[in-house]
């Protein structure tokens, strides 16, 4: 007999989240959600990703938090550089018409991204709410978009949100082959350059196995967080040097997923 999950606590605005340990097990209908209900102030999503607990909902759903366990995590140093996306790579940065731009259009960024659902989704979780939430976050310098540009086009990106030198990817969009995984080498290749070990994933899916992201303990992801965050915050400018490096540091997988 299946055993029921605990009561999901309701939260009030402004009211402290619950311990993430709290969230419901593998066992319960949506392992990880830990609490539903507050607010999407900026406040309230610092207090959140500095505990390791995001919002994840769809239209029509109240707010909904969660902390996932195990956690998918990419280690920056294992990120897999396959060869066809060094190959597209190369030519990326070989290329004058193209162009890796941080924070360069961050609201047109997360729309697209609202526009792509997640793999192996038909609707987006990234509803309207969402997106006045991580502008307003964008505007207090806790959130940033990673950019690929062709020929004065934006072509794929990224956004992710950042606390001292945490950092949590959030959403991926592409509309040419490869842009948004470049657009990912990107901020790999910024992380790696000022001293970032570790990029949150959230939930795992075969994309980001794919491109060296695993799971890891909850406790072993939260054991990691309070001395990221109390780092200094991290520059978010992309020099060139920063791609020479990832090339030169990334061994070459021979096969994709």
């Amino acid at each position: 007999m299946t055993r029921r999950p605990p009561p999901l606590p309701w939260l009030e605005p402004g009211q402290p989240f619950p311990d993430p340990a709290q969230a419901w097990g593998p066992q319960a209908p949506a392992p990880g959600l830990l609490a539903a209900g507050g607010t999407l102030d900026t406040e309230t999503l610092r207090q959140a990703y500095s505990r390791g607990i995001f919002p994840w909902f769809s239209q029509g759903q109240p707010i909904l938090w969660w902390s996932t366990d195990p956690r998918m995590v990419l280690q920056t140093a294992e990120f897999r550089l396959h060869r066809s996306l060094r190959k597209a790579l190369q030519h990326f940065i070989s290329d004058p018409a193209c162009e890796l731009r941080v924070d360069g259009a961050f609201d047109t960024v997360i729309q697209a991204c609202a526009d792509s659902p997640r793999e192996g989704q038909t609707g987006t979780w990234i509803v309207p709410e969402m997106v006045e939430a991580y502008q307003a976050l964008h505007r207090a310098g806790l959130a940033h978009s990673i950019e690929t540009w062709r020929q004065g086009q934006l072509v794929g990106g990224l956004y992710c949100v950042s606390i001292g030198r945490a950092v949590f990817g959030e959403s991926m969009f592409s509309r040419e082959p490869d842009s948004s995984k470049i657009a990912l080498a990107g901020l790999v290749a910024l992380a790696r350059a000022q001293g970032v070990e570790r990029i949150d994933c959230q939930q795992e899916t075969r994309h980001l196995a794919s491109l060296g992201a695993r799971p890891v303990p909850r406790a072993e992801f939260l054991a990691g967080l309070p001395e990221a965050l109390a780092a200094r915050p991290l520059a978010w400018q992309f020099d060139s040097v920063y791609w020479r490096e990832l090339l030169h540091s990334s061994p070459t997988f021979s096969t994709d997923a």
